[in-house]
């Protein structure tokens, strides 16, 4: 090998090693001290402790409607957009062609025709299945849309930080966030293979003006622009009795927050726990923070995908990790009639936390997450009653079943499971 070939193979891995190690994680230090349970979700100790670590501080006077499955998700959605008279941002990780998408660009494109001041923020890669004629005719409407971290040559280390938030605000007084994606896939009430589980939530209250922050940190990001006054942070007055914080985190602003917050809140909890994520990949301290909850007293119930999943490798590398949890007593549940795509946790029947963060390492370090928690025994025990409906159409994986896999699971499970940084 020449010289001039030995420096080009050289100069060429070390940009390849230097592209890895930039997008394969976030430079910082991770977590690695179990979190003590110094006391419960229901103490003003654990309220101070989540609005001063976490931020923005909880606050009261809302009220949080919980809509299931796209039958009365989109329905609300839509109506709000249609209803809009000043303001509407919109920012989303999925928007894919299809009859959903469709329908909502209209509603969009009416809505800034009619002289509402409109700012749609797509993921790049999330949205890469969308009609181009979709985002032109919003454009021509007056709307304005940007692509977060679109794919250049100059920026490629930004190719594995998404936005994957879920956020509609319409005249920064109606507030939408949950799990749901703009596609088709999530029409329906989940009542066959093609059509998702999911839950999204409507606010209103106080506490929406900390969703419309968490969507303009984003904006500006992107646009250079600050989303500010009356249209878009009116003075809201108390619609309800929950107590809430729209929780926001970033690969770039606090990586860790959004592991800090499961970890911090499953410490906390001192009677039950229950876990509905579409991506369960869980690391070595959640694993021990769980087992810890287990061994204190703590009734612990996860709900999982089961073989409807958008990403098998995914549902590999978390079977991978069962053993110890399962070994713990822990209850681990497949959702079976179709795609689960939940993301929620309850502390004690009393602390939730819903939104779009999924309980794996891609949320908790490299997406842009946000998470609405809430502190309200009301809207905890509705949760509850959706969990366990859920499990009516799960199935329990037994300690016993899970060492019994084929060896080629096992194999191929391991395999996946050495990748869970990236999943």
């Amino acid at each position: 090998m020449t010289t001039a070939l030995t420096i080009f193979v050289t100069a060429a891995a070390t940009l390849i090693v230097a592209f890895l190690l930039r997008n394969l994680s976030t430079g910082e230090r991770k977590i690695d001290r179990k979190i003590e349970p110094c006391y419960g979700v229901e103490d003003d100790s654990f309220r101070r402790a989540v609005g001063h670590l976490l931020g923005p501080p909880i606050t009261g006077g809302n009220r949080i409607d919980t809509l299931v499955n796209g039958d009365e998700i989109f329905p609300a959605m839509l109506a709000a957009i249609r209803g809009a008279q000043r303001t509407i941002v919109f920012e989303t990780f999925i928007y894919w062609s299809g009859e959903i998408a469709r329908e909502m660009t209209e509603a969009l494109a009416e809505r800034a025709r009619a002289g509402v001041r409109i700012h749609v923020l797509l993921d790049w890669l999330g949205s890469k299945k969308m009609d181009e004629q979709l985002i032109q005719r919003m454009r021509d409407a007056g709307v304005q849309v940007e692509r977060y971290h679109p794919i250049r040559w100059y920026n490629l280390d930004r190719i594995n930080n998404r936005t994957h938030r879920k956020l509609l605000i319409v005249d920064g007084r109606i507030g939408f966030t949950g799990g749901v994606g703009i596609a088709d896939e999530w029409l329906g009430n989940a009542e066959d293979s093609c059509h998702w589980r999911d839950n999204h939530y409507r606010v209103e209250g106080p506490v929406v003006a900390q969703m419309e922050a968490a969507f303009t940190d984003n904006w500006m990001k992107t646009h250079s622009q600050v989303l500010h006054g009356d249209d878009y942070f009116p003075a809201l007055e108390e619609a309800g009795g929950c107590q809430a914080q729209m929780f926001r985190s970033s690969r770039n602003e606090g990586s860790e927050s959004a592991r800090l917050l499961f970890l911090f809140s499953m410490a906390a909890a001192q009677r039950t726990l229950y876990i509905g994520s579409a991506y369960f990949v869980p690391d070595d301290m959640a694993i021990e923070t769980l087992i810890g909850a287990k061994r204190r007293g703590v009734q612990v119930e996860i709900l999982v995908p089961g073989r409807h999943i958008d990403t098998e490798f995914t549902r590999k590398a978390s079977r991978s990790r069962w053993g110890k949890l399962l070994e713990a007593g822990i209850e681990i549940w497949e959702f079976q009639p179709t795609m689960f795509h939940c993301k929620l946790l309850v502390a004690d029947e009393c602390w939730v936390s819903v939104g779009s963060t999924n309980f794996d390492n891609r949320s908790f370090r490299l997406n842009d997450e946000a998470n609405l928690n809430v502190l309200d025994r009301e809207f905890a025990q509705r949760q509850i009653e959706l969990f366990r409906r859920d499990k009516k159409r799960a199935k329990l994986i037994t300690l016993e079943k899970w060492r019994r896999r084929p060896l080629t699971e096992k194999i191929l499970e391991h395999a996946a499971g050495l990748l869970r940084p990236q999943l």
